[in-house]
């Protein structure tokens, strides 16, 4: 076991450190999580943001009640699916649980796959009031996004701001209103907005991945999908729709969900849904992937190595390598 102070005097020469696993879903980011607390007896703070909510359980590969219950574990399961949820505030939330671990002398672990959750906590994060009271805008830009499609904003946005377009690269159609909306209520590009209103994160951040082969986590999210409708994914989504809740949600415009609320409603047959869920998610991985390996600071693991990882030895190489150079 290794406290913050012995970490902070140890290892490292900044005063705000964190550990943070992540990665591409299925790639065992919570096993190594749950590995790492064992060794340092700390606390789990999530970066997921569809584990946020109580009601999706399966469809998350949310930790199991036993696993919560013995690892504590930080903004996860804690929200309704009706209640909204920002990158600003999830942000908010983790400080305030990272600065109450602090006080406990206690060194917090991040562990998840949502990219700008990780990248706005532990990177840079773009602080802005913005909000639009152009209603029209947001309605006309709305409006075309349901009579044209993604490609013809995409196309608008590359117009008026090619920086953030690039950066959208995978058509999110909420970033690319959000970008537009932006664009023509305060007519200044959302990308200059960002680079004049970024902050720069306080916290220095170890981080680590697991690097399995693409083939090998594909196989794994095949796997996993097929354990999810065994576990009950299925009757899951029903018990939500049956609580009344719309099946419009944003919350449950999430892989896994969208698709057996199409089987539900009598559109897909269940083999098409699951094979839809898997390839869905590796999409998705695939999107993890891209977005993760940009990050240079990375350690990325090989799977073979997992079974002898200690992050105690980690931290000794470190300090070893410190001291040589």
């Amino acid at each position: 076991m290794i406290s913050l102070e012995e970490y902070k005097k140890e290892y490292h020469q900044y005063n705000f450190p964190l550990i943070a696993i992540v990665g591409p879903t299925a790639s065992g980011k919570t096993d190594l999580s749950l590995r790492i607390y064992e060794e340092i007896q700390s606390e789990i703070i999530s970066a997921d943001s569809r584990q946020i909510y109580k009601q999706m359980n399966i469809g998350t590969a949310k930790p199991r009640k036993e696993i919560l219950e013995k690892y504590p574990h930080h903004l996860i399961d804690f929200l309704d699916l009706d209640e909204d949820y920002s990158v600003g505030k999830y942000v908010e939330d983790a400080q305030n649980v990272i600065a109450q671990l602090y006080s406990q002398d206690k060194l917090p672990i991040i562990s998840g796959g949502t990219g700008l959750y990780i990248d706005s906590l532990c990177g840079d994060f773009f602080q802005t009031n913005f909000e639009s009271t152009n209603q029209e805008i947001r309605d006309t830009l709305t409006d075309e996004l349901k009579r044209f499609g993604n490609d013809y904003l995409y196309k608008k946005l590359l117009e008026v701001d090619k920086k953030s377009a690039e950066k959208y690269n995978d058509k999110n159609p909420r970033r690319i209103l959000r970008a537009l909306e932006f664009y023509y209520s305060t007519g200044m590009k959302f990308s200059d907005a960002q680079e004049e209103f970024t902050t720069k994160s306080k916290y220095s951040t170890l981080y680590f991945g697991i690097n399995y082969p693409r083939e090998e986590l594909y196989s794994r999210i095949d796997r996993r999908v097929e354990l999810m409708i065994d576990d009950g994914l299925v009757q899951e989504v029903q018990e939500i729709l049956n609580s009344h809740y719309s099946s419009d949600l944003n919350s449950l415009n999430t892989v896994g969900y969208k698709e057996i609320i199409e089987y539900l409603k009598g559109n897909y047959s269940l083999d098409f849904a699951i094979s839809e869920i898997q390839k869905n998610t590796r999409r998705y991985a695939k999107r993890q992937l891209t977005w993760f390996r940009r990050n240079q600071n990375i350690f990325w693991i090989e799977p073979k190595d997992l079974s002898n990882f200690s992050i105690l030895n980690f931290l000794q190489k470190l300090k070893y390598e410190k001291i040589q150079n």
